[in-house]
């Protein structure tokens, strides 16, 4: 039966257009009721193609809503963990910035310490080279001035001691020498 109705409005839709052009002057009714069945027929046979497709596309449309505010969130968990990540490496970045600069002061510190005991090192040792020198050069002055002062005495000797100085020193170092205990303790001349 719908078909049935549906088959006339179809007809009657074609023939209007022919019954206007036919010249009753019917003016705007004509088309107007022609549009009117146009719009009746899409509405009912197009009806349900139409909100199929709707609501094919609204799923689809929220669907898509879905997935972009799943994504936008997964983006922004990603965004906050860089930028966590980006913190620390800040952080981390100020920490070695920190302990390179307190190894680098502990370094200079240990250089100059270094430093400070090699010249000291260095000075105790001139000091030392310097004191054997001197002691060195010393014994040398004592050498010279007893092998001058023999020298000068032999001389003086040889000059003011005559024979009989000399005989008479001998038989004095004879005499001392005997009158001097053997070890074993009996004197010798006696």
């Amino acid at each position: 039966m719908i078909r049935a109705g549906l088959i006339g409005i179809g007809i009657a839709a074609f023939a209007t257009p022919a019954i206007a052009s036919a010249g009753d002057g019917g003016g705007l009714f004509f088309p107007i009721v022609n549009l009117a069945i146009l719009i009746a027929v899409l509405a009912y046979f197009g009806r349900k193609p139409l909100l199929d497709f709707f609501n094919t596309r609204r799923g689809q449309v929220q669907d898509d809503l879905h997935s972009a505010a799943k994504l936008r969130r997964e983006a922004e968990t990603r965004f906050a963990k860089w930028q966590r990540k980006v913190g620390d490496l800040e952080q981390e970045l100020e920490q070695i910035r920190a302990t390179s600069r307190e190894r680098a002061e502990a370094e200079r510190e240990q250089i100059i310490a270094d430093a400070n005991a090699a010249a000291e090192r260095i000075r105790s040792d001139t000091t030392a080279a310097i004191d054997q020198e001197l002691r060195r050069s010393r014994d040398l002055l004592r050498e010279e001035a007893a092998d001058l002062a023999i020298d000068l005495a032999g001389n003086l000797l040889r000059d003011q001691v005559t024979d009989a100085d000399r005989q008479r020193l001998v038989s004095e170092f004879i005499e001392r020498i005997e009158r001097t205990p053997a070890p074993d303790g009996q004197g010798q001349g006696r």
